[in-house]
């Protein structure tokens, strides 16, 4: 009998104006007779005509039809608004949940039919039921996300263990051409590797790729400025797309890939449920002979199929790929310690000294690493290492005092001796001595690298000359050396150059024979 629905009333009113009978009215409003006869009696009651109802709320008319009862229901009606929010926040809640929850707080509120029944005219009266159209230009937009179902499928063949398969989706917008593929985690290097597959699958680039807010897409999601992951900008960037995450419980942001998912699960999931494959190379070629037999199938509701709509609308309007395929780079945030070399898979590359203390990121790829300092620019570029010394040291990275240590300490006899050589035929002989004559070669190693340091300030010449004195002294150490040259010794000591005095113990002066 009773009948709250505003717009039945208002179309009541207006039937009856033009003269339609009550079951004529009834019929074309979908309610009894008799509720029909209700209603144009409290219209009479209250003097409410057409025109009127027509521009009034629909409180209004509630409150002006079923005074008593509207006052009831306000007090005892939820927050449809915050009801709302709940159910499109949270997928496991329903509304047979949130009445319970409702009822125990008002044991005199709505009954569960009329407390889904006002939710429902809260929807409609708000445009939350109502759907935007989204058009979607061809080739522009990539949606992506995972399943959400896995399949135990990957028997390994060496221990006899079922591994999980979990599946990636890749779907254009206009066509609904969609890319899947297998993976035994998603973790990020399997999400990047996804979407450098697909993108070779499809034959060319989208000009916008749309993921979820899952961890491997954003850092930090946000409805208005998502975080992108780091490694996921270093792949925009490569293939000169923009990445833009759907917004958090906007469903239509990503309904091509929702949708593709569901027919996915149905089509393709259910068909391989109870198969196993021995590789994950075997299970994706399966579902690359399957997916292609799912494309060519019609549409329901359009022309062609998803494989035509994709050869004729969203294949042309793809940008060609890059002439180089990106490589997924890791990024680690590291501080620099004393030793100015930063750790990456217990390895230790190095970075400028005068970063010492301060934060750097590490960017590795399989074949580099890169490390930026806090404005991102590159600061060192060394070649990756997988095996031999955990240190990789640039010599331009340290600091003065440790690079003189370090060409002090690279050298061996044989590099002193050619080094000695290039000055001349007594400065090697003195050289050869001062090693030959230490039990352990690399004793001598700084004193050799003093002596010949000491031609850059006094020259290949003077050199020469001292250490020819210091040979007929029986003396070539570096003390002598450097006294020679620093008392002028050498300027009136003469010697000639195409004669070297060779040193030996057996060799004896005049003075032995007195």
């Amino acid at each position: 009998m009773r009948c709250e629905e505003p717009v039945k009333i208002i179309e009541i009113l207006r039937l009856t104006e033009q003269g339609y009978s009550q079951r004529e009215i009834a019929k074309s409003v979908k309610c009894g007779k008799s509720t029909v006869g209700e209603i144009q009696k409290r219209c009479r009651n209250c003097k409410l005509q057409y025109d009127a109802a027509a521009i009034m709320t629909n409180d209004e008319i509630r409150m002006l039809l079923y005074p008593d009862s509207f006052g009831r229901s306000i007090k005892r009606d939820p927050d449809w608004p915050s009801i709302h929010a709940r159910l499109q926040a949270n997928k496991r809640l329903n509304l047979q949940y949130l009445w319970e929850e409702y009822k125990a707080k008002n044991t005199q509120g709505l009954s569960y039919s009329r407390f889904c029944k006002r939710y429902l005219d809260w929807k409609n009266e708000t445009g939350k039921n109502v759907i935007m159209v989204q058009y979607r230009e061809p080739g522009k937009e990539l949606f992506v996300d995972w399943m959400g179902d896995t399949l135990d499928c990957i028997v390994d063949s060496s221990t006899g263990e079922t591994l999980t398969a979990h599946f990636f989706v890749a779907t254009l917008g206009d066509s609904s051409y969609p890319y899947v593929e297998a993976f035994p985690d998603e973790k990020l290097d399997k999400w990047l590797q996804a979407h450098v597959n697909a993108l070779r699958y499809l034959g060319g680039v989208p000009r916008v790729i749309v993921p979820d807010n899952c961890k491997t897409a954003t850092t930090k999601p946000n409805y208005y400025d998502p975080a992108i992951n780091h490694s996921y900008w270093d792949f925009a960037q490569h293939y000169e797309l923009a990445i833009l995450p759907a917004r958090v419980r906007e469903p239509q942001d990503k309904a091509p890939v929702e949708s593709s998912v569901g027919w996915l699960e149905t089509w393709l999931l259910e068909w391989l449920r109870g198969k196993h494959f021995f590789s994950f190379t075997a299970l994706n070629n399966e579902i690359q002979y399957r997916v292609k037999e799912l494309t060519k199938r019609p549409f329901q509701k359009r022309k062609g199929s998803r494989q035509s709509v994709f050869e004729e609308l969203d294949k042309p309007a793809l940008r060609p790929l890059p002439y180089t395929q990106y490589e997924y780079a890791n990024y680690i945030v590291r501080r620099t310690p004393a030793n100015y070399h930063v750790e990456y898979d217990a390895f230790n590359y190095s970075v400028p000294h005068g970063l010492y203390k301060q934060l750097v990121t590490i960017r590795a790829t399989t074949t580099t690493i890169e490390i930026l300092n806090d404005n991102r620019e590159r600061v060192a570029l060394h070649q990756r290492r997988y095996t031999g010394s955990r240190y990789v040291t640039n010599l331009g990275h340290m600091p003065p005092h440790h690079r003189h240590q370090h060409n002090a300490n690279r050298f061996d006899g044989t590099k002193y001796r050619l080094w000695a050589g290039s000055i001349g035929e007594q400065t090697y002989a003195a050289i050869d001595h001062l090693l030959s004559s230490q039990i352990v070669e690399e004793q001598a190693y700084r004193s050799c690298m003093g002596i010949l340091q000491c031609s850059k300030k006094y020259g290949n010449e003077r050199l020469e000359a001292a250490c020819a004195k210091a040979i007929t002294m029986k003396s070539c150490t570096y003390s002598t050396i450097t006294t020679i040259l620093k008392n002028g010794q050498d300027k009136v000591f003469s010697f000639k150059a195409d004669k070297p005095t060779p040193l030996h113990e057996n060799l004896r002066g005049s003075e032995a024979y007195v």
